[in-house]
């Protein structure tokens, strides 16, 4: 018997990321999966059964050690000489919706496909957003540090 793949039946869900206080590649890793669909029971590599998904107050995310002193990124025109390079402190204080869009950009895949899910993500600086109409599902994602603050409590210490 053959087995049918199939993607899941019914209209996409969109979810609404506060990154207020967030690690950017935590934020990132957890925004991919939700794009990618690897949260539901039906996903499937190579089909897009992922979901939508709002970032807000991507001006309040956070990178960790000297990383936004030390780090720099880098863009290309497509002409030649037209690489261009800034510090990722810079990119943070000026484009934070550009810094987020690369983190995730970076995993998912490099195709067609990943290319397609990534137009299901939304970035906004502040804590206004344009995605009203699709009504999205406000998603808690703690940063770490509230999650081990919780396991002590839960521990009794």
């Amino acid at each position: 018997m053959k087995t049918e793949m199939t993607p899941a039946v019914g209209k996409r869900q969109w979810y609404l990321v506060d990154a207020d206080g967030m690690v950017l590649g935590r934020l990132a890793t957890r925004v991919a999966g939700i794009l990618r669909g690897k949260h539901k029971p039906s996903f499937t590599p190579h089909l897009d059964t992922g979901d939508g998904v709002v970032v807000i107050n991507a001006e309040k995310v956070r990178v960790t050690g000297r990383k936004a002193d030390r780090e720099i990124v880098y863009r290309h025109s497509g002409y030649p000489g037209g690489l261009k390079a800034v510090g990722l402190g810079d990119l943070l204080r000026t484009r934070p919706e550009r810094v987020i869009t690369n983190a995730v950009r970076g995993m998912l895949p490099k195709t067609p496909l990943g290319r397609r899910m990534l137009k299901k993500l939304r970035v906004y600086r502040g804590a206004e957003h344009r995605q009203t109409a699709q009504k999205p599902t406000k998603l808690e994602l703690k940063p770490k540090s509230d999650v081990l603050k919780a396991f002590e409590e839960a521990m009794g210490s």
